[in-house]
């Protein structure tokens, strides 16, 4: 077999498993820290609650919602959706996630740049996720070596898009652990806990950004192989 080949399908399985553990990580801890209940008895609603009203977002909904890890907060409806067990719940890790949210509020009123930029980003990135890997599935069939590379670029924007969001992530973290620790919402204790499931969730977007660059690098091998050919 062809080393070319040999190598690209190499980086596959590195990506893959680095994405498998980071996944098994997060989820790991997650399942960790959700057994471990909190002294001040808050909710993760109720967490949120306060760390919105404490920055004068009280324009800011808190909604429960489905699934598992489904958290998010949504900017263009300024609301903070919270999984039925963070929202109803009083573990380490439910509070955690919940104020990780509030800290994605707190950086839209701020104007915070990153997320603005991430944000612009949304459409072309869904966009370029559809039609990159269609283009390139064209491109071999019709043996394009242009709408390959096209394909190629689309991975690209998505790449930059992961890029930006990780210091998105990691900011919303620490703004949380802030709010966190001035509200007293954690003990010393709980604090470290909460401290670690974000870092482990982080780490998630670490993983997607490397899985992403091996994959683009695959892509090149490949095609850039074929190119000089």
């Amino acid at each position: 077999m062809d080393n070319y080949y040999i190598i690209s399908y190499g980086l596959t399985i590195i990506a893959f498993l680095i994405t498998l553990g980071a996944q098994g990580f997060v989820f790991s801890t997650y399942n960790k820290y959700k057994k471990r209940g909190i002294s001040s008895q808050i909710t993760g609603s109720e967490a949120a609650r306060k760390i919105l009203d404490k920055n004068d977002l009280q324009d800011i909904r808190v909604e429960e919602t489905v699934g598992m890890l489904t958290d998010h907060y949504d900017p263009m409806n300024k609301v903070i959706r919270l999984s039925s067990e963070n929202y109803n719940g009083a573990s380490i890790a439910g509070i955690a996630v919940a104020c990780h949210e509030c800290g994605h509020a707190i950086q839209d009123k701020n104007n915070y740049v990153p997320l603005r930029l991430r944000h612009a980003l949304i459409p072309f990135v869904n966009f370029a996720s559809y039609a990159g890997y269609f283009a390139i599935l064209i491109g071999i069939f019709f043996s394009s070596i242009n709408l390959i590379w096209l394909g190629i670029l689309a991975e690209i924007v998505i790449l930059i898009f992961q890029l930006i969001t990780l210091p998105v992530e990691f900011d919303a973290s620490r703004r949380a652990l802030k709010e966190i620790e001035k509200l007293g919402i954690f003990n010393s204790e709980e604090m470290s806990g909460g401290r670690e499931v974000l870092t482990a969730a982080a780490l998630t977007y670490v993983a997607s950004v490397a899985a992403a660059i091996l994959e683009i690098l695959r892509l090149i091998l490949i095609f850039g192989k074929r190119e000089d050919d």
